[in-house]
């Protein structure tokens, strides 16, 4: 069953094209992997997104832990406005 994963950050307007570049560092990652279907970035007035889904569960988890492992900038700090909001979606 495909998964997903839309992630919205919010970063202050100085760090604005940081998390552009960061999400898609994550996104090109991402699509190094089997299983993932597909990963991109998009902005609005204030968010960065990325939108990220995968053939499988199991696809899913080993993409996510292959992006921890690969020393990537995850990290939530004072560059974001406010916090992280990160929905996981299950295709029906």
């Amino acid at each position: 069953m495909k998964v997903g994963m839309v992630a919205s950050h919010y970063p202050h307007a100085a760090h604005r094209e940081e998390f552009i570049s960061r999400v898609h560092q994550v996104a090109e990652e991402f699509r190094r992997h089997p299983g993932c279907l597909s990963a991109d970035c998009w902005v609005s007035a204030d968010a960065v997104i990325s939108i990220v889904q995968w053939e499988s569960e199991d696809a899913f988890a080993a993409s996510l832990a292959a992006i921890q492992a690969a020393g990537l900038d995850l990290a939530y700090d004072e560059r974001e406005s406010r916090p992280r909001e990160i929905l996981q979606l299950v295709a029906s």
